[in-house]
């Protein structure tokens, strides 16, 4: 944060000279704790800085965004600092430089208040317009205009290039990355950082539905485990709703799991294309879809799974893929997926959909899932001792996760943390990151307190504590350092 801050610093700097007037709107999370740094730097440099916090300051929860509010406040002799809680206080601004630091990557559906009105005092502002990383307004994945957002002049974007910007050149302006101090590791491996980057705050007004709709297509007459293990890490990501279609003998076991999962139940004893009519008509409730886990290798079920997949690719549905779900898709020869797709296959399953037996050598692995995410479309996750995620272009590596998590389950558990946050908006690649990280962290805590003796349910009591405090699954790695030593 005091480097993107001081980035910002010094981009204006360049740009314009001592005494310039600067105006920086600035939000309650890490985007405004960026803008607080910059206004502390400009100040010391001989600019006329007013700085705007949109929201309560008791809305600051991030421990670097404190730091720097408490810093900014002691110096308000040099630094103007005015608080806005309602819109309708939100006035127009003639600085020379207006800063939108508001929120950043951190923006999920359309603007509300007091953020909207913030975005149309900026853009009725006659200064020079300054977006912080993300111009407000803007999905940083889709480009998407999310109702209303900032029309820089220039995008001052950390670390690196944002997928959505190529959609977004009329919003962005002149884009600069400026370089924080990321080493090449952190842009290699899932950390907390990712963990942070989809997860979502809740207003008091929240209302069932908001965060999420999740169907799960599996179980058959011999499996009914794997669809309700799903289901439960899936709520435990934070996701409203998850409905669990399967076989009824098998409905009727998943529904003694948890009363939280709601069952529909399918006639016979496995899923088939007679299955289709009834669920389509809950394609439009979900959010995001799961198939696989539990269905079972019977011929009617192969085809069924298929027909599915393609309503959901034809419908541009977020779908993961897992287990007999990949086995119904046979080997994967040419691009038939779409961004909206993830597959996460273990080793065997990863040689049945790309024809070959994935390599030892990581780099080599690495090089294998690419390939594949490329050619097939899909976001493909091979789990294993270092998970390899990949979109065909990005890649990340996972390190969490542990030997006890071999037990049959913990797969399940994966889907089930990945597919809640697609069915929260999260798009599928991050949502693949964050949950490859989540899985294996909520093992590794299991596994602290429980040694390799765990079954999947131990992961999933873990899943809140990771996703609340993701920068809790430091104290494992200090006792595995300290027993190594």
């Amino acid at each position: 944060m005091e480097n993107a801050g001081r980035s910002v610093a010094d981009e204006i700097a360049l740009r314009f000279g001592n005494g310039t007037s600067v105006a920086i709107f600035a939000g309650t999370g890490r985007n405004g704790g960026d803008g607080m740094v910059a206004a502390r730097h400009l100040s010391s440099r001989g600019f006329k800085v007013f700085f705007k916090l949109i929201g309560n300051e008791r809305l600051l929860h991030d421990p670097s965004v404190i730091s720097n509010w408490k810093a900014l406040k002691a110096m308000s002799t040099s630094v103007k600092i005015t608080c806005y809680q309602d819109s309708s206080m939100i006035s127009g601004v003639d600085s020379d430089v207006v800063v939108d630091a508001l929120l950043g990557t951190g923006i999920h559906g359309k603007l509300r208040q007091p953020y909207l009105r913030a975005v149309q005092v900026i853009n009725s502002s006659a200064g020079f317009k300054i977006a912080v990383d993300v111009p407000t307004g803007i999905d940083s994945d889709s480009g998407e205009v999310l109702g209303e957002a900032v029309r820089a002049k220039l995008t001052i974007t950390l670390h690196a290039l944002k997928k959505g910007f190529s959609k977004a050149k009329h919003y962005c302006g002149e884009v600069k990355v400026a370089n924080i101090g990321i080493p090449p590791e952190a842009a290699t491996y899932a950390g907390p950082g990712d963990v942070e980057a989809v997860s979502r705050g809740r207003r008091l007004d929240a209302h069932k539905g908001q965060f999420g709709r999740l169907l799960v297509i599996g179980g058959s007459e011999t499996f009914s485990g794997a669809p309700a293990l799903v289901a439960l890490a899936a709520y435990r990501t934070g996701v409203d709703l998850v409905n669990v279609a399967a076989p009824e003998m098998a409905a009727q076991s998943i529904a003694s799991f948890s009363p939280s999962i709601i069952t529909l139940k399918l006639p016979g004893s496995n899923l088939s294309s007679s299955h289709l009519k009834f669920l389509t008509l809950h394609f439009d409730k979900a959010s995001a879809i799961v198939i696989g886990p539990g269905l079972g290798l019977a011929r009617e079920t192969l085809n069924a799974v298929r027909k599915i997949v393609n309503i959901s690719i034809n419908l541009k549905k977020p779908i993961l893929i897992d287990a007999d779900g990949l086995k119904a898709l046979g080997r994967v020869k040419k691009r038939i997926f779409n961004e909206s797709v993830v597959i996460t296959p273990h080793a065997d399953e990863f040689e049945s959909v790309s024809g070959r037996d994935p390599a030892r050598d990581l780099n080599s692995r690495v090089e294998e899932v690419r390939a594949f995410a490329s050619t097939s479309g899909a976001v493909t996750v091979l789990k294993g001792h270092t998970d390899v995620v990949s979109d065909g272009t990005r890649v990340k590596l996972n390190n969490t996760g542990n030997p006890g998590m071999t037990v049959g389950g913990t797969g399940d558990v994966l889907a089930g943390v990945v597919a809640g946050l697609m069915a929260q908006g999260i798009e599928p690649f991050r949502a693949a990151v964050a949950g490859a990280f989540v899985n294996g962290a909520a093992g590794d805590f299991a596994k602290e307190r429980m040694g390799f003796h765990l079954t999947p349910t131990d992961l999933i009591r873990f899943i809140p504590r990771i996703m609340n405090d993701p920068m809790c699954h430091k104290v494992i790695f200090d006792n595995q350092l300290r027993t190594i030593v």
